[in-house]
């Protein structure tokens, strides 16, 4: 689990602490509140949880700036809501409702956010990697100094179409970061039985693009290691690959009863390593903030998932004739 650093951590105000702590906690209460829903059978089909994974997204955020996009896999509300986007109309997303940001037609695998720039949620492994790099390709046409952020998992790194795209990346000097999510499991494979090669980012390698490993259990570490990969990109020295080595607790989907690994390796994980929990003993230690004052922040944060829940209950349905909106531009 240990990472290979080569960037050194950042000083961080008491601010900057208390946001990361409140946005990777928002995260986690808002995954919990929708695996809640789902078992309640209010979002069907697919839902694939961030719990454990929140400082990779919160971490990359903190380096990003105005314009600057996004585009991921399906495992992809933790990176709507540290966007920006309203958690009230993700989760009517998700539960298939009007108010929703596809008005209930894309569900948990699919939606999107031209105000956030969040390209999407993609549901075929592997297929957001070269849209990512045409949104790059778009920025430095334009000239317009933005860096795009995309997201893949080290399943999806053994999936052809990246290396195609880390080839024309390359060639093009395209200001895009690969940001590799490596959960260690992809589905229901370890990473050290599905991919040859110990480390995923030294792929680049061969298309002459830099990169590192980070600890995506620790947001200092991702974002210092971020703003690296962001200057990088910005400067106009092409692509970088960031992979950030985490961990999710629940299984690959709601449906997955995740008998691959052991509790007694997640049990662990959730004790020693838990990204959030080290930031609340940061802002303790460092006298930032007292017990009481973070237990108010989790009621809040609490009361704005619930305040989400709400609204996507009470949000109708799409009505039928909107099945048919939406699925062709006019030419």
């Amino acid at each position: 689990m240990a990472a290979r650093r080569t960037t050194k951590k950042p000083n961080v105000s008491k601010e900057e602490l208390l946001s990361y702590y409140r946005d990777m906690l928002l995260i986690r209460r808002f995954e919990e509140k929708a695996g809640q829903l789902y078992g309640m059978g209010l979002i069907g089909g697919f839902c694939h949880l961030y719990i454990g994974q929140e400082a990779v997204v919160v971490g990359l955020e903190a380096a990003a700036e105005e314009g600057d996009k996004r585009v991921t896999s399906y495992r992809d509300h933790g990176h709507m809501l540290a966007c920006g986007m309203d958690p009230k109309g993700v989760m009517a997303e998700l539960t298939g409702r009007e108010g929703g940001y596809s008005k209930g037609k894309g569900g948990s695998m699919h939606m999107f956010s031209k105000e956030k720039h969040f390209y999407g949620g993609h549901g075929i492994v592997g297929a957001q990697v070269p849209i990512g790099a045409g949104l790059a390709f778009a920025d430095k046409y334009l000239e317009n100094g933005r860096v795009t952020f995309t997201y893949f998992g080290d399943g999806a790194a053994n999936q052809g179409q990246v290396y195609e795209t880390f080839n024309m990346a390359a060639l093009w000097d395209l200001p895009v970061i690969f940001v590799v999510e490596n959960n260690q499991y992809a589905m229901g494979t370890s990473q050290q039985r599905s991919t040859s090669s110990q480390e995923i980012y030294e792929r680049g390698l061969a298309f002459g693009i830099p990169g590192e490993a980070v600890d995506g259990m620790d947001v200092l570490a991702v974002k210092a290691a971020s703003e690296k990969a962001v200057a990088h990109c910005r400067s106009g020295k092409g692509p970088y690959i960031l992979e950030v080595k985490t961990y999710r607790y629940r299984g690959h989907s709601m449906s997955d009863p995740a008998k691959y690994r052991t509790r007694e390796e997640v049990q662990k994980m959730r004790e020693e390593r838990d990204a959030i929990e080290a930031v609340r003993q940061l802002l303790l230690t460092g006298k930032h903030a007292t017990e009481d004052e973070l237990k108010a922040i989790d009621k809040e944060i609490k009361d704005v998932v619930n305040e989400a829940a709400d609204f996507s209950k009470e949000s109708p349905e799409p009505a039928l004739e909107e099945l048919w909106t939406d699925i062709y531009a006019d030419a």
